[in-house]
């Protein structure tokens, strides 16, 4: 289950993760913000819950695990595609180098495009909009979708919002980005405009002339962990994840299904 919102932030979670703020700046780790800090910094939505997150590229999560268990936290590096943690219960930080799907890793661009800000009251570079929806777009489980944020996130941003890196973003799987557009006017009617019509056209254009892989491929494992285990293992079709399809290797798809079963446990 997701973890619950709070109305405001426990002292004790402020505490755990200004130390983590000041253990990874001391690292020297580059790290950006995201989460609930971000959301919020962009869309004015507060919401506040157990864990921290904290974005690196793959290469430096390990230092930055090693930074947060130098200060006394409870470290794992929970799946090695896209996430380690950081907890001194109930509290965690979550250190992200990827996507549960494997569809949006943590690179370079985070970084050159980050947003100064503050966290806290600690100066802090925030996840870019753009990656931010980028990760949040795929995420359309049954017990958790992220098409609200996604939304929230093009009300707020759409004028500021580097539409072409967000095209790029979304090369492989346009339809994705379209969806939630569609989404978008559909629920604010009035804003539907903000979104440049290059940009639909442009999608419109990609979704329909994406190729057909010329076999059983399903890309709903894609957006949901679970919700198309069928399709896999009785209906005969392949995991879009799966090399050289997607990202993931065989044995990474089979832990991240294999703790989502355990979730619903």
């Amino acid at each position: 289950m997701p973890a619950p919102m709070r109305a405001s932030l426990d002292p004790e979670a402020a505490s755990l993760f200004l130390d983590s703020l000041d253990a990874l700046g001391s690292s020297g780790v580059p790290f950006l913000v995201g989460g609930a800090y971000a959301f919020q910094r962009y869309t004015g939505v507060t919401r506040h819950t157990r864990d921290f997150d904290v974005f690196v590229r793959r290469n430096d999560v390990v230092r930055a695990l090693a930074a947060l268990e130098r200060m006394g936290l409870q470290t794992e590096l929970t799946f090695e595609h896209w996430l380690g943690k950081a907890h001194r219960s109930p509290w965690y930080v979550d250190v992200i180098f990827g996507s549960g799907n494997g569809a949006a890793p943590v690179d370079d661009l985070w970084f050159q495009h980050a947003v100064p800000d503050e966290t806290l009251g600690v100066p802090v570079e925030l996840v870019p909009a753009e990656e931010m929806i980028w990760s949040k777009s795929y995420i359309m489980e049954r017990e958790r979708f992220d098409g609200a944020d996604v939304v929230h996130l093009l009300r707020a941003r759409a004028q500021q919002l580097d539409w072409d890196r967000l095209l790029t973003r979304f090369a492989r799987h346009p339809a994705v980005l379209l969806v939630h557009l569609l989404l978008f006017g559909f629920v604010y009617p009035d804003q539907r405009d903000r979104v440049p019509e290059r940009v639909m056209e442009k999608l419109w254009d990609a979704a329909r002339a994406t190729p057909s892989p010329g076999d059983r491929l399903c890309y709903g494992t894609v957006l949901s962990r679970l919700q198309y285990l069928t399709d896999l293992t009785k209906w005969g079709y392949r995991d879009a994840r799966l090399e050289p399809d997607g990202n993931m290797t065989g044995e990474q798809v089979a832990l991240w299904t294999q703790a989502g079963l355990d979730q619903e446990l």
